[in-house]
């Protein structure tokens, strides 16, 4: 499975911002920070503002803030907002395709794996990511005993 640029760094920037509620985090302060390239991630930032998972402000005090709070965004609604779908075969969706014998059970597969994923990553949000405690289904992910933040 590969996790494209887009989904790795609109997850860094959602946690960079559920980090540090207290002020508008600046896109140049982002891109430092987590080491992202500042133009890819205005692109990245626009997507997430698109899709409601940020807000920003104008001017010399804004900058970007969570759209809503970290434990209610999921890290499958973060890949389909950059990224379209969770899983795609050679750039189709599982229901578009149609495998002949002995493959035809394939869509299936890719159907059932999508299923999997989803329901994996819809079980994580960005809260359970900066939580000292994450989730049940995070700390699975994760790895029991994981200590995610870190003190600045």
């Amino acid at each position: 499975m590969r996790i494209s640029a887009r989904t790795d760094y609109a997850i860094r920037v959602l946690v960079e911002l559920a980090a540090d509620t207290g002020r508008p985090l600046t896109c140049e302060g982002i891109a430092s920070s987590q080491q992202i390239p500042y133009r890819f991630l205005k692109a990245v930032v626009r997507d997430l503002r698109q899709a409601g998972l940020v807000r920003s402000q104008r001017g010399c005090e804004g900058g970007y803030w969570l759209g809503r709070p970290a434990d209610s965004i999921s890290l499958a609604e973060v890949v389909t907002a950059v990224d379209g779908e969770l899983l795609t075969v050679n750039g189709e969706t599982p229901e578009a395709l149609a495998y002949p014998a002995p493959a035809e059970r394939l869509d299936a597969l890719w159907q059932a794996l999508r299923a999997h994923l989803r329901e994996l990553l819809a079980g994580v949000s960005i809260a359970d990511l900066v939580a000292d405690t994450p989730s049940a289904s995070a700390a699975l992910l994760l790895g029991a005993g994981l200590t995610v933040r870190t003190e600045r």
